[in-house]
C-alpha cells in the first residue's frame, strides 16, 4: 500500500497508516512524504516488528515490509492521500 503526504509526516499520520494497513492485512507499506518525524518512523518500524513477533507466536509466516521515500511526493503516482 502506498501512502502520500505533502509536508511533515507525523505520529498521528503513522497511526492512521498502521490502522489502515492492519485492516487491509497489507504485506508492504510505502510512505512517500517530504519530511518524516523520527517518532513516526519508529512507530512504523514498531508495527512491522510487532507483526513479525505475533506471527512467530502463532506459527504464521507473516511480515510487513516498510519503505519510506522522503524528499519528494509525486502527483502522478496513485496512492492514499493523508
Amino acid at each position: 500500500m502506498l501512502f502520500k503526504k505533502k509536508g511533515l509526516f507525523t505520529v498521528s499520520d503513522a497511526m492512521r497508516v498502521v490502522e489502515i494497513a492492519s485492516r487491509e492485512n497489507a504485506k508492504e507499506i510505502i510512505v512517500m512524504c517530504e519530511v518524516i518525524d523520527e517518532d513516526a518512523k519508529r512507530r512504523l518500524w514498531d508495527y512491522a516488528n510487532a507483526v513479525r513477533l505475533m506471527a512467530d507466536l502463532t506459527g504464521e509466516q507473516r511480515e510487513v515490509r516498510i519503505e519510506i521515500l522522503e524528499g519528494y511526493v509525486s502527483d502522478k503516482v496513485k496512492g492514499i492521500e493523508l
